[in-house]
C-alpha cells in the first residue's frame, strides 16, 4: 500500500513516461500536440486517460452541465459513430448520462483495459501501449470531425 504522496508520486511518474514517448508525434494536421491534456477546441468535450490500481481508461467525454445540450453533443457524436470506429479500429462503449468521480452528469465514449495498475511499473508498457494508439486515433478522428461540433 502506498502513501497518498507516493500514489501521487507514481502516477504523476507514469504521466511524465507516457508524455515523453508522445512528445515527438505531431497531430494529424502536424502540429505539436499536449498529448496527455489533449484540447479539443470544443466547449465541454474532452479526451480522458485515466489509469489506476484496476484499470485503464481512455475517453471522449462530454460534461455540458445542461443534460440536454450534453444528449444533442452525444447524439452529433452518435451520428460520427462509423468514422470513429474506423479511426479506431475498434468499437468504443457509448454511455449517455452517467456520472463522474465528482458525481457530476457526463456522457462518455470510453475503452477500458483491466486488469492493469499503474502503481504496478510492469504494467506501465501495457497502458503505455493501450493509450497511445487511441489517443492518436482520437487526434485523427478529431481532425475531420472537429468541425461539427464549433459553437
Amino acid at each position: 500500500m502506498y502513501t497518498r504522496e507516493q500514489a501521487s508520486q507514481l502516477r504523476q511518474q507514469f504521466w511524465t513516461t507516457f508524455g515523453q514517448y508522445l512528445t515527438p508525434l505531431l497531430s494529424a494536421e502536424g502540429m505539436r500536440v499536449n498529448w496527455i491534456n489533449y484540447k479539443t477546441g470544443a466547449k465541454h468535450v474532452y479526451f480522458r486517460m485515466n489509469a489506476d490500481k484496476k484499470q485503464g481508461s481512455i475517453a471522449i467525454e462530454l460534461t455540458h452541465p445542461d443534460v440536454e445540450m450534453q444528449q444533442l453533443v452525444f447524439e452529433q457524436l452518435l451520428e460520427h459513430k462509423t468514422m470513429l470506429h474506423e479511426a479506431l479500429g475498434e468499437e468504443w462503449e457509448w454511455a449517455l448520462h452517467t456520472t463522474d468521480e465528482n458525481d457530476r452528469t457526463v456522457s462518455r465514449i470510453y475503452k477500458e483495459i483491466a486488469p492493469a495498475n499503474v502503481f504496478n511499473k510492469d504494467d506501465w508498457p501495457k497502458l503505455i501501449s493501450f493509450f497511445k494508439p487511441r489517443i492518436i486515433a482520437l487526434d485523427a478522428f478529431w481532425s475531420d470531425a472537429r468541425y461539427s461540433f464549433e459553437e
